[in-house]
């Protein structure tokens, strides 16, 4: 019976594919609702996004700080930040959880990830820039609210996580220029992907 079942499950899977590649026509017959079986050149739903969706979402920030907003945060501030909303999921001090880990620095030295089993990632042993510690809170946290901390909470918040990873010292203050010059311990282990459709890479 299994055997059949799969047997039937494929078939039934390409047929789907070829009626696909016809241009979704059903076998034997034509485009629901005639016409020639060419793609329509719109499907007439939808509407352009307008310059304040596109910004809603325009908001990464890039490795070398472009896209950070106005705003600061203190190491200070983000402890309060992060006790508030951030502790319940990767607990008091970063590495309780029962969520991702934040803080580590182990190993401090080599690189092992790829051939060592064990080794959890951290932001302070494997994230090659500080700003992806801000776009990612930025968008994502906290989980039960994402997106709906400032700018302010956001950057301080970073510099907390930072601090506790002994990345910075306590008196930090991270804002758009100090964030991307953070320099993290694991900077040196990457580089851009610098294909352009063919197998070179650095």
């Amino acid at each position: 019976m299994r055997a059949f079942s799969l047997l039937r499950v494929a078939l039934v899977t390409t047929i789907a594919t070829l009626g696909c590649q016809s241009g979704g026509a059903p076998s034997g017959g034509a485009p629901s609702g005639g016409g020639s079986g060419d793609a329509p050149a719109t499907f007439g739903f939808g509407q352009d996004a307008t310059p304040a969706q596109i910004a809603a979402l325009d908001i990464d920030v890039r490795p070398d700080g472009t896209g950070a907003p106005p705003g600061s945060g203190s190491v200070e501030e983000g402890g309060r930040v992060f006790a508030a909303k951030c502790a319940v999921c990767h607990g008091a001090t970063g590495k309780e959880g029962p969520n991702d880990v934040l803080v580590g620095r182990d190993p401090r030295e080599g690189f092992p990830f790829g051939a060592t089993r064990g080794f959890r990632r951290t932001v302070g042993n494997y994230w090659p820039y500080a700003t992806t510690l801000f776009d990612y809170i930025n968008r994502t946290m906290p989980m039960t609210a994402p997106g709906s901390l400032t700018a302010d909470e956001v950057y301080a918040t970073a510099a907390y996580i930072l601090y506790l990873n002994e990345i910075i010292p306590e008196d930090a203050v991270m804002n758009a220029q100090t964030l991307p010059a953070v320099m993290m311990p694991a900077r040196d282990r990457f580089v851009p992907d610098n294909r352009t459709g063919g197998p070179e890479i650095r």
